[in-house]
């Protein structure tokens, strides 16, 4: 088992910045990478980013690209999300999640692909 907890949500003008936080725990070293998802009032899930614990390339949804970073501390076993120039848009629940392994080329945006998943943490963008 994997726990995942999420933190750094909260209140941020457009334009701010935020840093979300999902700290690992269990069976981490099962893990192949972590995403993070979001889900705003009245909407679906929707992938944001996602990283593999190894390494490599980094994935984004194109409405978060230049804006938002994914970065991961392996020692600390804690993935990041930097968002940046933050739009009221942004405002959502954000889950961040861990997945054992890859199927396909867009394994990193599919939800079923993900094995845990943390419990949300609020981010508001006020305009």
């Amino acid at each position: 088992q994997v726990q995942l907890v999420e933190s750094g949500g909260g209140l941020v003008q457009a334009g701010g910045s935020l840093r979300l936080s999902c700290a690992a725990s269990g069976r981490t070293s099962s893990m192949y990478a972590m995403g993070w998802f979001r889900q705003a009032p009245g909407k679906e899930r929707e992938f944001v980013a996602a990283i593999p614990w190894s390494g490599g390339r980094t994935y984004y949804a194109d409405p978060v690209k230049g804006r938002f970073t994914v970065s991961r501390d392996n020692a600390k076993n804690t993935v990041y999300l930097e968002m940046n120039s933050m739009k009221p848009e942004d405002t959502a629940v954000y889950y961040c999640a861990a997945t054992k392994v890859s199927y396909g080329s867009t394994w990193y945006k599919i939800e079923s692909q993900y094995n845990y998943w943390g419990q949300g943490t609020q981010v508001t963008v006020s305009s």
